[in-house]
């Protein structure tokens, strides 16, 4: 409401949702009201102290670094703060505050629908699968209930502890999906009710964490990163068996994802995207394909459990996911006879095990962001021909935009970010990048096996190697 009188005291009209709505949700109403921008106050899945205000464009994507630095420019030259919010009455009277619900939810919830490729499945059979779903006290509870129920998968169940938006968060330490902890009751409820899925939104509904059934009955968790491809496969296997896979069919995924996608995509003859980490950067590829004309966007995805497929939003939507997963698991259950994590396993056999982990290392202070940049520039002048026994067959530095190859130097088209890149000789890599908001550190692993076992092993060598020669920094 404050952001609205204060657009509204500058003559500027303001739509405000009249009750708590999921991130995608404000993507697509950008868009349908034709509105210049859109403005969202969210911590996602993190603590209260860290709620922000996140900026949309016209196009209905998060903005760009470009735009984002010519908004703190402004900021910047301001010497003095004085808001004056217009009143909510005056606002209202004048015509600069007006209030959106139903009308914008039906047409969301129908573009989501649109997505899908099973819908008469579902609408007949949707019951046959049994699941279970949180939204962690955040915003996701009222839609997505709304569009499992209008789809047909009648047999979904909420946590109720955990329904209502609750900013405290009281049954979780963090509410993120990406933690296993927070998984705790619906998983509780899942064991009782024997569902055949568990779902998990974050508190601002745009990202989802999945658990699925196996065959003994116990439950597995399938990463961000498994769960990418696993639907990858899915959405192109059907496009392709209903012959609806266009010849420029694309996927986009963030370029630290897993290395299984190019497998996948090359064996369906699909072209794959990589983008900077952050779904604005999908956003922005899709974008561009409408613009030029060129390309169809078929999936995005990134390892921290953002999905979207259809161009109705510019954000990852955890709306649109966790029935789009439910629709995978009904298929598989009723067609072939098969858990998700059933599926999951002939993927990795068909298409080889690269098994994905992630290390985050906190270094705080001016110290720590000193060994942060020493970190990267050790790792940027050292030519490791080899990690683990593993050949390093090119390295990638995204901030100079050159990849060497057998010592030949090549430009690499893509945005300039702080991120390198190893890749192994089978198919793997390993990544290095520096938070640009946090005093972090994050290093990707994609690393190949010929199984599971020596997949695990393998990931074990490979981090224990590639960290020694740098302990005096990150102690």
């Amino acid at each position: 409401m404050e952001t609205a009188l204060v657009l509204a005291a500058n003559g500027i009209k303001a739509y405000l949702f009249d009750r708590l709505r999921p991130t995608p949700e404000l993507s697509f109403a950008v868009r349908y009201r034709k509105a210049a921008a859109g403005v969202i106050i969210t911590a996602s899945h993190n603590p209260k102290e860290y709620n922000g205000f996140k900026v949309y464009w016209q196009d209905g994507g998060q903005i760009a670094p470009e735009k984002a630095d010519e908004i703190v420019a402004a900021i910047k030259k301001r010497d003095a703060w004085v808001i004056l919010p217009l009143s909510e009455k005056e606002a209202r009277e004048r015509g600069l505050l007006c209030f959106i619900g139903e009308e914008v939810d039906r047409a969301y919830l129908q573009a989501v629908k649109e997505q899908f490729i099973n819908a008469s499945l579902i609408r007949e059979r949707g019951d046959q699968v049994k699941i279970v779903y949180t939204p962690l006290h955040g915003s996701g509870g009222e839609l997505v209930m709304r569009i499992m129920a209008e789809l047909g998968f009648s047999n979904t169940m909420i946590v109720e502890e955990q329904a209502k938006p609750d900013g405290e968060f009281p049954t979780v330490v963090v509410p993120n999906p990406e933690e296993d902890a927070a998984f705790a009751l619906a998983l509780k409820k899942a064991q009782e009710t024997g569902a055949d899925l568990v779902a998990a939104s974050d508190p601002d509904a745009d990202r989802v964490g999945i658990y699925c059934k196996k065959e003994d009955g116990a439950y597995r968790r399938l990463n961000g990163n498994e769960v990418g491809v696993l639907m990858a496969y899915y959405l192109l296997s059907l496009r392709k068996r209903n012959d609806m896979l266009p010849q420029d069919g694309r996927i986009i995924k963030s370029v630290v994802s897993t290395a299984l996608a190019e497998k996948i995509a090359a064996d369906f003859g699909v072209e794959l995207v990589a983008v900077p980490v952050g779904f604005k950067f999908i956003g922005e590829k899709i974008k561009e394909m409408e613009i030029s004309g060129k390309g169809s966007f078929l999936w995005g995805f990134e390892e921290s459990l953002g999905y979207l497929t259809g161009t109705y939003a510019r954000d990852k939507d955890a709306v649109l996911a966790t029935a789009l997963i439910a629709e995978a698991a009904l298929y598989y259950k009723l067609v072939a006879g098969k858990t998700l994590a059933a599926v999951m396993e002939e993927l990795y056999h068909k298409y080889g095990y690269y098994l994905d982990d992630q290390v985050a290392l906190t270094l705080r202070g001016k110290d720590g962001r000193e060994r942060i940049a020493a970190l990267m520039t050790q790792l940027r002048q050292e030519t490791r021909p080899e990690i683990a026994g593993i050949r390093v067959a090119e390295m990638t530095d995204y901030r100079t935009g050159i990849t060497v190859t057998a010592g030949k130097k090549s430009a690499l088209v893509f945005p300039k970010v702080d991120i390198l890149r190893f890749t192994l000789a089978d198919g793997g890599f390993i990544m290095a990048r520096p938070s640009g908001t946090e005093p972090k550190i994050r290093f990707y692993f994609c690393i190949a096996g010929e199984n599971e076992e020596a997949a695990r092993k393998n990931l074990e060598q490979v981090k224990k190697d590639f960290f020694s020669p740098y302990q005096s920094l990150i102690r």
